[in-house]
């Protein structure tokens, strides 16, 4: 049998019973999650092919039923060609309050088995059993019973995988799903343990594509090398392979080769950074166009960081071109923002040093370098004369001031929101005929625009 299309090997039986120390980590993920919750709110979409995502022409499915991947539709797909596929599809935009609420859910269900936790996202969980020794938790029991929890309480499917490290926890979860064979859905186990036997077949049998961090562009350069099978790394020189995919990556690879992977995880694991991209149905003509877009990324992002309990001393703006090129401006300053006025302030400064030469098909901005708050030690600055300032030093005394005279106001609408929702009051930029449009981070526009075609 020609490798390409050499088979996986059989999956475990869940009535398997190993031990914590045999099986200490555990992988789950939410299948299908965003369609999922959707066709949850709306059950008339049960049966259905539905995806979720950007359905204008430069969107992209960020989810899809399984009834959508029997036509081939998959994430990161673009819409385009999802739509070809499958003429029936019905593409929703997306509600990350929605998706957030079940993530809640989610991980408070598995917090219930064991604290000792790391999200991934909203929809995938690794977690530690090792601190469950004491109590004598089989390790397959539990997780059959995790698994009917989170169908029974929040309606979600999900695959569960069990292994000695990250790696084989990632992959028994994925093996664990129903796949999509000849248009065909087929039930997967639900629960696969990966036994030290199906450790080595697996390592003989899995393709580079299958390890976790290897996308299409290293996944074509290992193939150019001849290495399309896990069992090919095993036998590669690593500093030979550092010198086509990074040191990094090389020692990665050839670890995972050998089922070596000292991943820990990691508890409380805390956003690095928050931000708002949109890429929009008709592209942005000069500055001024894409100012007027900062200043609603910048509430979006403010709103985000508050949410938090943050304030972020950088702010980071990321321009693309129609031509797909992208420019990047960063400023980092001594103190902390969470005020949207403030950071529109800033994202104007860092906007100008940049020569928008071509329509801008996506604008972001994003908040990194978070302090708590309470730590947030803000300088007033006196004696300056703005006029001696360069653009990015005028912004930062600007947005002194007006992040000290917005406060009072920005925290009372704030809490109005929280108590009578979040259309409950607005500014005027928020006004719209139909009423209060109040965006969100990774909002309605978060897979692409809905409609309009692409271009200037």
């Amino acid at each position: 049998m020609s490798p390409s299309v050499r088979p996986f090997a059989a999956l475990n039986s869940p009535s398997e019973a190993p031990s914590v120390d045999e099986a200490p980590i555990l992988h789950i993920d939410l299948d299908a999650f965003f369609a999922s919750v959707e066709i949850l709110d709306d059950p008339s979409l049960a049966g259905r092919p539905v995806a979720v995502g950007g359905g204008g022409d430069r969107g992209v499915v960020a989810s899809a039923s399984y009834e959508a991947r029997r036509f081939g539709v998959r994430s990161a797909m673009p819409s385009v060609v999802a739509r070809r596929l499958c003429p029936d599809l019905i593409m929703l935009p997306g509600r990350f309050d929605r998706y957030e609420a079940y993530s809640r859910e989610f991980h408070r269900v598995v917090q219930d088995l064991t604290p000792d936790f790391e999200p991934l996202g909203l929809d995938e969980v690794f977690a530690d059993l090792r601190s469950l020794r004491r109590l004598q938790v089989r390790p397959v029991a539990a997780s059959v019973a995790l698994r009917e929890r989170i169908t029974n309480e929040l309606g979600l499917q999900c695959g569960v995988g069990l292994g000695r490290n990250k790696l084989f926890a990632k992959l028994a979860s994925k093996r664990s799903k129903p796949l999509v064979v000849d248009g065909q859905l087929v039930a997967g186990p639900g629960v696969v343990w990966v036994s030290p036997a199906l450790e080595a077949r697996w390592l003989e049998e899995l393709p580079v594509r299958a390890l976790w961090g290897v996308g299409p562009a290293t996944a074509a350069k290992l193939e150019k090398l001849g290495l399309n099978w896990v069992r090919d790394l095993a036998r590669v020189d690593e500093a030979t392979l550092a010198g086509h995919v990074g040191s990094a990556m090389a020692a990665t690879l050839v670890a995972y080769s050998h089922g070596e992977d000292r991943r820990e995880v990691v508890v409380d694991r805390r956003a690095k950074s928050l931000g708002h991209d949109q890429t929009f149905a008709r592209s942005l003509q000069g500055l001024g166009e894409v100012v007027e877009a900062a200043r609603s990324h910048a509430a979006v992002v403010a709103r985000a960081l508050r949410g938090h309990d943050r304030v972020a001393r950088t702010i980071s703006v990321v321009v693309r071109f129609d031509d797909l090129t992208s420019v990047s401006r960063s400023q980092t300053l001594s103190f902390g923002v969470d005020d949207e006025v403030a950071i529109a302030a800033i994202a104007e400064a860092l906007l100008g040093s940049i020569e928008i030469h071509h329509a801008v098909r996506l604008l972001g901005i994003h908040a990194s370098s978070f302090l708590e708050r309470s730590q947030n030690q803000m300088q007033l600055t006196f004696g300056l004369d703005p006029a001696s300032l360069d653009p990015r030093e005028h912004a930062v005394l600007v947005s002194h001031d007006r992040q000290i005279s917005h406060e009072a106001l920005r925290d009372a609408v704030d809490e109005v929101r929280q108590r009578f929702g979040r259309a409950a009051v607005g500014t005027a930029g928020e006004l719209r005929e139909s009423g209060l449009d109040i965006e969100t981070q990774r909002g309605r526009h978060a897979f692409g625009p809905e409609t309009g075609h692409g271009g200037s």
